[in-house]
């Protein structure tokens, strides 16, 4: 409704200066139409035979600088306010419209350049501190983001995107009563914002303040947040608490996607306290699965590789030994036999290794391996 409003605040507004310097009748109602149709492609192309250049008339400008910024056409959208701003540096709505479009294109240092102009000529403008932060942010640029956001949050406290980044980045920096300050202010303003509440959270679970914690999830949960992450936060703060039985029923609410080695093993202690021990081992076997990437094996695999290449075989037989611990591959066994037979000339344990491969039903394009494996028992048996 807001675009709207300023679409038919442009066809009448701008019309008016239009006319004064270009001959062409421009059709209102019609231009009015493609508005509120969100139909700016043909309300651009309109424009533009309309208005044909040269055009020099700023409010004519500004009418093809919108329209193609509404059509997505921002190459055009640029050229038509960078002109604006060509004839008049004092225009900070075109800067900022630069900016934005910028930003748009992912050209973020431009944009930068062009929001840092505003700023010069105008140190309350908290739109623009508000996207110079942003913009750190994306450059990982933590120190100017401060800054930026510290400007924007002392020109609107209230305003809760702001505050909730500028408390999360002191929150990072363990700032504890400066993000609870910020925050503080903005919840005043806006209990039941989520997006401050979850700030808070972070704030509060930080500094282990557990009874806070669990207020600030039943509220988040209450407004309709069940988030994974709010769910093991809150289950937590319960057993912190010592209420073990509430936090148990947390985390089976958690589905098998959200739940993560600190939930399970948690979710352990909670049941040992209540001393249900077979329902803590496996909550600990959980934990320790989840801790362990799938991946482990084969980089241990990986390893004994480059071992065996450098010639240094004990470290070999270790490494491939290592990835056995984490995965249960066939090949791994083979490997192994390969070792021991060839290079280190251990009879029993190349047999040993090459019988555990064949037992272990490898897949059918190891086929290869399989008949080598049993070539070499019959060999090594002798």
């Amino acid at each position: 409704m807001k675009s709207l409003a300023l679409s038919i605040l442009l066809v009448f507004y701008l019309s008016v200066g239009a006319k004064a310097q270009q001959q062409t009748v421009v059709n209102d109602s019609l231009l009015l139409d493609y508005y509120q149709n969100q139909r700016f492609a043909e309300a651009a192309d309109y424009l533009k035979k309309a208005y044909p250049e040269p055009v020099n008339n700023i409010r004519v400008l500004g009418k093809l600088a919108y329209t193609s910024q509404m059509a997505g056409r921002l190459p055009d959208a640029e050229g038509y306010y960078q002109r604006i701003y060509n004839a008049d540096s004092t225009n900070t709505v075109a800067l900022f419209s630069l900016g934005a479009i910028n930003l748009r294109r992912g050209n973020n240092v431009k944009a930068e350049t062009y929001y840092k102009m505003i700023a010069q000529k105008d140190s309350t403008n908290f739109l623009v501190y508000k996207q110079l932060g942003k913009i750190a942010a994306d450059k990982a640029d933590f120190g100017s983001m401060i800054y930026y956001l510290q400007k924007a949050n002392k020109l609107n406290p209230a305003e809760a995107d702001v505050a909730s980044d500028l408390s999360d980045q002191y929150v990072n920096l363990k700032q504890y009563p400066a993000a609870e300050k910020v925050l503080n202010a903005a919840i005043a303003q806006d209990p039941d914002n989520m997006i401050l509440l979850q700030s808070l959270l972070k704030l509060v679970s930080s500094q282990d303040k557990f009874e806070e914690t669990k207020k600030t999830c039943l509220k988040l949960i209450d407004l309709g947040n069940r988030s994974g992450y709010v769910l093991t936060k809150l289950g937590v703060a319960y057993y912190n608490l010592k209420s073990y039985a509430c936090s148990v029923e947390t985390f089976a609410d958690l589905n098998m996607m959200e739940q993560t080695e600190t939930s399970f093993y948690v979710a352990a202690l909670a049941y040992k306290a209540l001393k249900d021990q077979p329902k803590a081992i496996q909550s600990l076997d959980n934990a320790i699965k989840e801790g362990i990437s799938p991946n482990v094996g084969d980089y241990y695999a990986e390893m004994a590789d480059s071992y065996e290449v450098r010639k240094k075989y004990q470290k070999a037989v270790w490494a491939y030994q290592k990835a056995m611990q984490f995965s249960e591959k066939p090949i791994l066994y083979y490997l192994l036999a390969s070792v021991y037979d060839t290079e280190l000339k251990n009879k029993a344990l190349a047999l040993k290794y090459y019988k555990k491969y064949t037992d272990s039903k490898p897949p059918e394009k190891q086929q290869k391996y399989v008949t080598y494996s049993k070539s070499r028992l019959g060999e090594l048996a002798r």
